[in-house]
C-alpha cells in the first residue's frame, strides 16, 4: 500500500510542518534549527511544526513523515530549509519521501519551494534577513559586503546565490561579492583581498547560513584575517525567515 506521495495539493491551515535541514556534525547547527523551528510554532499557534535532518542528526525527514503518519496525521507539508535548490532539493528529500511511501499508514506530502530564489526572483523577506543580521554585526557603514556561502559544485545553485548577491547590492548600494566555504572559490578571505585590491576599506561579510558550524567559523576567520571589519551570524530564526517559511507553507490560491 502506498503510504506517502507528493502532491500539489492544498491542506487546510492546520497541517504539520515539517521543516527539513542540512544537518551537521556540529551541535550547534541543530540548535539553531530547532529554535527556528520554535519560532515558526510560536507564529502559527494550532500548527505542529517539527524539526528533520538530512545528515548527521535524528530525526531523517523519512523517520518524521512516518511518526506523523503514526500519529493520525494524513497530510503534512514539507519546507526544505535550504538556500539553493540543489542536489538535496533534487535528489535527497524526494528519495525521503518515497521512503516514506514504502511502510506505515498514508500520509500525503506537499512539498515546498527552497528558501533561495525561486523562478530567478529573490524574496525580499531573505534579504531583509540578511540586512538584519548584518545591521546586528556592524557598528557603522561598509563600503563592499562579501556574501558567503557554504558552496556547491552545481552551477545553477552557484547562479542563485549570485542573485542574492545582486540583490542584496542594490538594496545596499554597496558592490557585494560572493564566497563559498567550499566546493568553489573564492573563500571569504579571498574575497575580502579583492574588494580591498579595488578600494573599499570597510568590507562586511553577510552570512547565507541558516545556522552556525564549522563552515561558518571558516568563513569568520578567514574573513578576519584578510580585514573584514564585521561578519554577520546566520539567518537563524530571524523573523524574516519565519515569515519566509509559513509563506512558502501557505500555498498561492489558484483562479480558474
Amino acid at each position: 500500500m502506498r503510504s506517502a506521495r507528493l502532491t500539489a495539493g492544498v491542506g487546510p491551515a492546520g497541517d504539520p510542518l515539517l521543516l527539513v535541514a542540512h544537518g551537521s556534525r556540529d551541535p550547534r547547527a541543530a540548535e539553531e534549527i530547532r529554535a527556528l523551528a520554535r519560532a515558526v510554532a510560536a507564529a502559527r499557534p494550532g500548527t505542529p511544526v517539527l524539526a528533520s535532518w538530512l545528515d548527521h542528526t535524528e530525526p531523517d525527514p523519512t523517520d518524521a513523515l512516518r511518526g506523523l503518519a503514526a500519529s493520525g496525521h494524513s497530510r503534512a507539508v514539507l519546507v526544505p530549509l535550504l538556500l539553493t535548490a540543489a542536489y538535496h532539493r533534487r535528489v535527497d528529500i524526494p528519495a525521503a519521501v518515497a521512503a516514506a511511501e514504502r511502510s506505515g499508514p498514508p500520509v500525503r506530502v506537499r512539498v515546498t519551494d527552497v528558501l533561495g530564489p525561486v523562478g530567478g526572483e529573490v524574496d525580499p523577506a531573505l534579504l531583509a534577513g540578511l540586512r538584519r543580521r548584518l545591521g546586528e554585526a556592524l557598528s557603522g557603514g561598509c563600503d563592499a559586503v562579501v556574501l558567503a556561502a557554504a558552496g556547491t559544485r552545481d552551477a545553477a545553485a552557484r547562479g542563485s546565490v549570485g542573485r542574492v548577491a545582486a540583490a542584496l547590492g542594490a538594496a545596499l548600494n554597496v558592490p557585494v561579492r560572493v564566497s563559498y566555504a567550499s566546493a568553489a572559490p573564492p573563500d571569504a578571505g579571498a574575497a575580502v583581498t579583492r574588494l580591498r585590491a579595488a578600494g573599499a576599506r570597510r568590507i562586511a561579510v553577510a552570512a547565507y547560513f541558516l545556522a552556525p558550524g564549522l563552515f561558518h567559523d571558516a568563513v569568520v576567520s578567514s574573513a578576519r584575517d584578510a580585514g573584514a571589519v564585521a561578519v554577520a551570524r546566520p539567518l537563524g530564526d530571524a523573523p524574516e525567515l519565519v515569515d519566509l517559511i509559513l509563506r512558502r507553507a501557505t500555498p498561492t490560491p489558484t483562479h480558474t
